[in-house]
């Protein structure tokens, strides 16, 4: 995901890559955009990122399948608003329709789960942005601003439930959690790169290429500060 905050007064905006998203990976030719992690870690990960979008990322926070959970539980849950009954056997899930108090194996289940959602990996990543906001819905308050830390006290005890890179101070982490609490409570713009083709055949398997143009104009929005001119393709997501 891509959080930009902007520096202009404009929304904060929350942006999902898909992880097969189809792109070229810094001496490693062309495969999905999550092989690059597995090949470089978050520094190729990073590098892959900045040049498939042209956005410079200034910093980065990392958490795992695992991570969901911790930080959920540190939290004492999270309510999230499941737009459909879903039952996922490998996510392990079964939930109801509607607005419910989650755990954190709950939500790592709704987070995680691909195989029941019809749009497959594409309904994933809004339901992934949905329980990270949550859980920095849930976390703001004046200690945060002081002590981000104390909000997630297993990330304070080492639990692994966050990582950051080394240029990531705790004012970044406060700003972090407040950009997140904006797209949570609607102040903010929540969307997926835009698709062109979803199941695009490749070397690599099965994998999502982007629709160029639209694209373009959302990258070029971040990098330039003008997140005013990404709500009509939030827009039109949503419908």
């Amino acid at each position: 995901m891509l959080l930009h905050v902007p520096s202009g007064g404009g929304p904060t905006v929350l942006v999902s890559i898909p992880r097969d998203s189809y792109v070229s990976i810094p001496g490693r030719g062309k495969n999905k955009i999550n092989a690059a992690f597995a090949f470089g870690g978050p520094q190729l990960l990073v590098r892959t990122v900045e040049q498939a979008t042209g956005v410079t990322i200034d910093e980065y926070v990392e958490t795992g399948l695992g991570g969901y959970a911790t930080l959920v539980d540190a939290i004492g849950g999270v309510n999230v608003c499941s737009p459909r009954a879903m039952k996922d056997k490998k996510a392990g899930l079964d939930i109801p329709k509607g607005c419910q108090d989650m755990d954190g194996a709950t939500a790592l289940g709704y987070a995680r789960a691909r195989y029941s959602d019809p749009r497959g990996d594409l309904g994933r990543v809004e339901r992934q942005r949905q329980v990270l906001a949550a859980i920095a819905g849930k976390t703001l308050s004046p200690g945060v601003i002081l002590a981000p830390w104390r909000a997630v006290p297993a990330a304070s005890a080492g639990g692994g439930a966050l990582v950051v890179d080394d240029g990531t101070t705790p004012v970044g982490l406060a700003r972090f959690v407040l950009a997140m609490r904006a797209v949570s409570g609607g102040d903010g713009l929540s969307l997926t790169v835009p698709i062109g083709n979803p199941a695009l055949r490749t070397p690599a398997g099965e994998a999502v290429s982007w629709d160029t143009a639209k694209a373009k104009k959302l990258f070029t929005a971040l990098e330039t500060d003008d997140t005013e001119a990404i709500a009509p393709l939030a827009a039109e997501q949503k419908r």
